[in-house]
């Protein structure tokens, strides 16, 4: 008789076998039950933590993907320092609005599968497919989605073959969209949309990227109780993250308060932010 590889401790033939480059679809096949969607849900009203504002913006070199650090849960702050940017891989970079949990397990699942393909072909995905890598998982997801646990990222990340920056965004069906120049997501985005649309332009430089994206967070904040604005007593400010030719790197504490500080302060004397010229 066969022994039993989960008595033995060792993994099934299927698990060395050589299969598809997709880590969703070998996880799918063999171990279902740990997909984020696939999980079950405690009977009666689930109230869970959400991550609120996210916003994107291209600029002549890159893109600026950003978001501000308050979960809520109802009328309630869930948490002040919440992350929402995660680098996809050395490329690319995923926010997250939506539900805060299932949000993350997503993320965490997409950047394995980025991994896991690399692995198998020897070779990176483009930025198009990873972004339809993504869409797949948000569709996977859309059983979650009609019970109110949505998930709806940002993705973005710089773009080798046509050397410049690109933002996807997505609906809670998996369709999705590429967004030019500007993109924000989440319970404060139509006030974050608005700000940038004021604001940006296609020569933007890196600096002024980044400035664009605590700008448009400030004025989400201003507006919506769910976006947190920069938190100077807590030394919590949004977290800015910034994908070029080279890579991605995050904004560290230091720049991302400096930031935070030199827009709070202008605002002490304009209160509604910089003012786009009429004509």
């Amino acid at each position: 008789m066969e022994a039993n590889p989960r008595s033995t401790g060792r993994l099934p033939a299927a698990f060395l076998t050589p299969g598809s480059s997709s880590f969703l679809d070998f996880l799918s096949a063999h171990s279902p039950e740990l997909l984020p969607s696939r999980r079950k849900l405690p009977e009666g009203v689930l109230d869970a933590p959400h991550g609120t504002t996210i916003v994107a913006v291209t600029f002549d070199g890159g893109v600026v993907l950003a978001g501000d650090r308050r979960a809520t849960m109802g009328n309630m702050i869930a948490q002040r320092d919440m992350e929402k940017v995660f680098p996809a891989d050395e490329y690319s970079a995923v926010a997250i609005a939506g539900t805060a949990g299932l949000a993350v397990e997503m993320v965490k699942l997409f950047q394995l599968e980025l991994e896991h393909f690399e692995k198998v072909e020897g070779a990176t995905l483009s930025l198009e497919g990873k972004a339809n890598r993504l869409s797949t998982m948000i569709r996977g997801n859309l059983g979650m989605a009609m019970q109110g646990l949505a998930v709806v990222p940002l993705f973005a990340g710089w773009d080798e073959g046509k050397g410049k920056g690109r933002i996807f965004s997505y609906d809670v069906t998996g369709g999705r969209s590429e967004e030019q120049g500007y993109a924000a997501t989440g319970s404060g985005s139509i006030f974050a949309r608005g700000s940038m649309k004021k604001l940006y332009s296609a020569d933007l430089t890196e600096q002024q990227a980044t400035t664009l994206v605590v700008q448009a967070l400030y004025d989400a904040a201003d507006d919506d109780s769910a976006t947190g604005g920069p938190d100077m007593a807590r030394r919590i400010f949004p977290l800015v993250t910034v994908i070029t030719e080279e890579g991605f790197r995050r904004l560290t504490e230091a720049e991302s308060s400096e930031l935070a500080r030199s827009v709070t302060e202008r605002r002490l004397a304009q209160p509604d932010g910089p003012r786009a010229a009429l004509l």
